[in-house]
């Protein structure tokens, strides 16, 4: 069984007016026109699923700076999850500084979205590390118990559009203002999990989780030896970052890493049933509380 925790769907009427939309959406523009960008409709994951061995996608629309648009991808994703029920789980898209954003996240939990994501501090204006402006964000993520996919990227290595400004320090911040959120971090944290090896970051960072989108572009496979060492597996749920990356590409690096057949499953998919089953005890918890 295999788990894929970061997969984008486009709804049909933005890839069809990508380019007007781009026009007023810097950072879409800037993803949407690079080389390795690839288009993806709910059929295509669903179709591409089925000839890859992956028994459950996490899809999300895009995060725009626009809320208007936000609710067209979160519409279409929860068309998607309406159809395709024993496949897909949902997360919902805001623009977090948007008066309407606690509302819509409201609007994608009762109707069965499970977090928020992935969202894109830099592209949608927002800063990370500032409170007042990821207070409301974080708080009713912890109210209707939905975790958070932000994403990060190494402040080292080489450029490519859309890397942004978040990286291990920026992450570090907004999970000390907000002790309770419970966060994915994506593309490994931008570097972020080494730094659990201090003793006060590993607590800061109780509540943190880790993905593997792009991995065959950032790391060699024996960075998942070192994450093992490190005592930060159980924190690694596998994301493929499709349809950029198809799932084939990561075949060869499950392999190289030489990692005992108990670690893989982890990764594919038994840690995102554990982040699963976090949520729900915690929704319990706040319910209580009320």
């Amino acid at each position: 069984m295999m788990r894929d925790t970061h997969v984008h769907v486009y709804p049909p009427e933005i890839i069809r007016n990508w380019e007007h939309i781009a026009e007023r959406e810097e950072h879409f523009a800037q993803l949407a026109r690079s080389k390795v960008h690839r288009w993806a409709t709910v059929d295509d994951v669903v179709g591409t699923m089925k000839t890859s061995g992956i028994s459950e996608s996490w899809i999300f629309g895009f995060a725009f700076a626009d809320q208007g648009l936000c609710r067209l991808c979160n519409d279409y994703v929860l068309e998607g999850i309406r159809r395709f029920p024993d496949l897909l789980r949902g997360l919902a898209v805001v623009s977090p500084t948007h008066t309407g954003c606690e509302n819509e996240i409201f609007r994608c939990r009762e109707a069965g979205m499970i977090g928020i994501g992935e969202l894109f501090p830099q592209g949608q204006g927002f800063d990370l590390t500032d409170m007042r402006q990821t207070w409301r964000l974080a708080s009713v993520a912890h109210e209707t118990g939905m975790f958070l996919l932000f994403h990060s990227a190494e402040p080292v290595g080489h450029g490519y559009p859309g890397k942004g400004n978040v990286g291990p320090k920026e992450a570090t911040v907004f999970c000390t203002n907000h002790p309770e959120s419970v966060v994915v971090f994506a593309h490994f944290g931008g570097g972020l999990w080494q730094y659990e090896l201090m003793p006060e970051l590993r607590l800061i960072l109780s509540n943190v989780w880790y993905d593997t989108a792009a991995f065959p572009w950032l790391y060699s496979a024996e960075i998942l030896k070192t994450i093992r060492s490190a005592g930060v597996l159980k924190k690694l749920v596998f994301g493929s970052d499709f349809p950029i990356l198809p799932y084939h590409r990561y075949a060869s690096l499950w392999e190289s890493a030489c990692l005992e057949e108990e670690d893989l499953k982890r990764i594919l998919s038994e840690n995102a049933s554990i982040l699963l089953e976090r949520l729900s005890r915690e929704s319990s918890t706040v319910c209580t509380k009320k």
